[in-house]
């Protein structure tokens, strides 16, 4: 029996293909794609512009399937978190931060992490497997019009859009599994798709150097990188990836990035780790690091996203003093260097960054460690693992 097709792993060039092999005209092709993309559907017999004949044949040949929800959290802050199932006992995670001008969707491109950065939860489950493009995009067709369906808003272009922004900033290395996360990327910036604009998209990756070369040529969006320290000594403890691609191979290749990228900056992301990299000193070496007094042209124009940490058992981290923080950020912004902190969204369902470690299979008994939260707490404080909005 002959397995069907899953058009949500079709970008629209595939689909044009997919429809020519059923001896149809390319329309028909941008006609199913509005159905799935903008419409939410996945019944072939709701598709009635559709000629009946193709239809049919779809039926037979073909389905539309994101993968299932097996969980459905919503924060106290309104952020929601779903735990989806990917098959042979692995799951990821997919997490909508509502703000007031806009939503956000962050997506998962891999079961686990191979990268296994030391503060990271998520990464010391081990590496699963990569994920399909329906895996990938079927987390935005999902969430879509689950959200819209939660607030009785009709499907379609002219239904009121939930998720403005992307960022794949879920479990997973996207640039350690290009092709799925491109050929998604792709489907989010069609216009008979999901239209979203490159720059309200966003990739982030701990520095796979010769892939982000790769992506500024096929599809650039908007680059964040996982930095999380100022010098290659401390970032090879923190970023095994490092030892692979160094600091100064990593600046040179966002400098080239910038070239095609839709903003005019990259975003460096920085975990604040008490008394392991957020010295004034650590502050300076970044500083140096991304501006060069002498010549404008061999800076990398950045803004830098400090993110207080959030503990885990047997991590050997703890989370920055707030002050700490405050102080690291004026450094950087004296410098002219502009400098957010982020606020933690979901911190009560584990939504939060660094977190999404999740209900997946373990390979590394992550799930054991994280049970002894309870144990800290009562040790440490009820605010152990609990992180609280920065003010500036």
């Amino acid at each position: 029996m002959t397995a069907l097709t899953n058009l949500l792993d079709l970008d629209s060039a595939q689909l044009i293909a997919y429809c020519g092999e059923l001896g149809e005209k390319p329309f028909r092709a941008k006609q199913l794609q509005r159905w799935i993309h903008q419409f939410g559907a996945s019944d072939f017999d709701a598709m009635t512009d559709l000629a009946k004949s193709l239809r049919d044949k779809l039926s037979t040949r073909a389905m539309i399937a994101s993968p299932a929800v097996l969980k459905d959290h919503t924060a106290r802050d309104g952020t929601r978190k779903w735990l989806l199932d990917v098959g042979q006992g692995n799951a990821v995670e997919t997490v909508f931060i509502p703000e007031e001008n806009r939503g956000t969707l962050c997506i998962s491109t891999q079961a686990g992490c191979a990268v296994n950065c030391r503060f990271c939860s998520t990464g010391k489950q081990g590496f699963n497997r990569n994920l399909s493009v329906s895996e990938i995009i079927g987390q935005l067709w999902m969430a879509e019009f689950e959200l819209r369906k939660s607030k009785s808003i009709e499907p379609g272009p002219k239904g009121e859009r939930q998720i403005t922004n992307v960022v794949m900033m879920g479990m997973g290395e996207p640039l350690l599994n290009f092709e799925p996360t491109v050929t998604a990327l792709k489907l989010m910036l069609d216009d008979n798709a999901y239209g979203l604009s490159r720059r309200r998209v966003t990739l982030s990756t701990s520095g796979v150097v010769p892939m982000m070369d790769k992506l500024s040529q096929e599809c650039p969006v908007a680059l964040a990188v996982s930095l999380h320290a100022s010098n290659d000594e401390l970032r090879n403890s923190l970023v095994p990836l490092n030892k692979k691609y160094p600091l100064h191979e990593l600046m040179a290749a966002c400098k080239r990035y910038l070239e095609y990228a839709p903003r005019d900056f990259v975003t460096f992301e920085y975990c604040m780790l008490d008394g392991v990299n957020d010295t004034d000193a650590h502050a300076q070496e970044l500083i140096a690091l991304v501006k060069n007094p002498r010549d404008s042209a061999q800076s990398v124009s950045c803004k830098f996203n400090l993110i207080p940490f959030n503990p885990f058992p047997e991590s050997g981290l703890k989370r920055s003093h707030d002050e700490r923080i405050k102080a690291f950020a004026r450094i950087l912004s004296n410098a002219g260097i502009v400098t957010t902190v982020r606020k933690t969204r979901g911190d009560d369902i584990d939504a939060a960054c660094g977190q999404l470690a999740g209900e997946v299979q373990d390979r590394t008994q992550v799930q054991a460690r994280m049970e002894k939260m309870a144990e800290y707490q009562k040790k440490f404080g009820s605010n152990f693992g609990r992180i609280v909005e920065i003010v500036k």
